[in-house]
């Protein structure tokens, strides 16, 4: 199919009803405008770098086409349910309210551009504001329904927390580069949260829990640094306490060995090389499989200890984790 069909060389454009009206048709203006908008959050979306805002702004941008729908067929004749409710609204609100928990108070006017991806949300703000009128005149004619028109009024002010948000994260980031460089071995420059130990952590137990969760064991998770430092931890409802521990000490244990639990464990049987290896450093050291050393350019810097299931289920959802690394 031609990305060009030739339908619209006369001026006009479809409904989603199919009636052909003009393309300056106050309808056709109101869902345009809502359609450059959302470019313009895509914009901010690929400059901002952030995962949980670019997630944000992508759900909004997936309601927006809903929106945009609704704006593209008369209710009233039609006689379908429109697509955006009070709910989608009241779930604007909610993220407006969470944004402002975390946001320092401005007692000024704000001038756009303090970062590229607050520029372009304060841009997509704006076509909301034009698409919010363009919406008024079609409210004025009973030719869409209100929580269209409520849904834009707070994605304004959604977009405008939003902006300011993230131009309040560049500035602290930026003012604790210059702290830390200005402190002793001033050239130390903060990880980017991203490449940061706790960082992969997260993502590492993010993989094991969605493992565990699929052969339905509850488990409890932990990952060790290169100092054998607990980097995080999490136990799953309905995993066993003794398990705590356990995964502590697995993920210890493969760091200290530089090998698998599952490994050592073929070691430590009589007759073998790591005979009676259990019974070292106050009982820590642990022989089951579960435990796996965390290898970067060849350098074991961390573990990662699972338990609570069997030994075989533990290593599945430890292997699990480990693939994301």
């Amino acid at each position: 199919m031609k990305v060009y069909t030739k339908t619209g060389d006369e001026g006009q454009t479809s409904l989603l009803s199919r009636e052909r009206v003009s393309k300056d048709h106050v309808r056709v203006d109101a869902y345009g405008t809502v359609d450059e908008a959302n470019a313009a959050m895509g914009l901010a979306k690929a400059l901002t770098g952030q995962d949980w805002a670019a997630a944000l702004i992508d759900r909004i941008q997936t309601e927006l086409i809903a929106l945009n729908a609704d704006l593209a067929t008369d209710a009233a004749a039609s006689g379908q349910e429109p697509r955006i409710a009070k709910s989608h609204v009241a779930g604007l609100e909610a993220i407006i309210d969470s944004l402002e928990e975390k946001r320092i108070p401005q007692r000024y006017f704000v001038n756009s551009g303090g970062t590229p991806a607050a520029a372009a949300l304060d841009l997509a703000r704006t076509v909301v504001r034009r698409a919010e009128r363009r919406a008024v005149t079609l409210l004025r004619s009973g030719e869409v329904s209100r929580p269209v028109l409520l849904y834009l009024n707070r994605l304004s002010d959604l977009l405008f927390v939003l902006a300011r948000r993230l131009e309040q994260e560049a500035i602290i980031a930026a003012a604790t580069r210059q702290v830390m460089a200005a402190l002793p071995g001033g050239n130390f420059i903060l990880q980017q949260e991203e490449n940061t130990m706790l960082a992969k952590a997260k993502q590492m137990m993010a993989a094991a829990e969605e493992k565990a969760r699929e052969i339905g064991v509850p488990v409890v998770i932990a990952v060790v640094d290169e100092g054998g430092n607990l980097v995080a931890q999490q136990r799953m409802d309905g995993a066993l306490l003794a398990s705590i521990s356990l995964s502590l000490d697995k993920a210890y244990s493969a760091l200290a060995l530089k090998m698998s639990t599952e490994e050592a464990a073929a070691l430590a049987v009589p007759g073998e090389s790591l005979f009676g290896l259990n019974t070292a450093n106050g009982g820590r050291l642990i022989v089951f499989g579960g435990g796996l050393p965390i290898v970067k350019n060849g350098q074991v810097i961390g573990g990662i200890g699972v338990s609570g299931g069997s030994v075989e289920q533990d290593i599945a959802v430890a292997r699990a984790g480990m693939a994301v690394y």
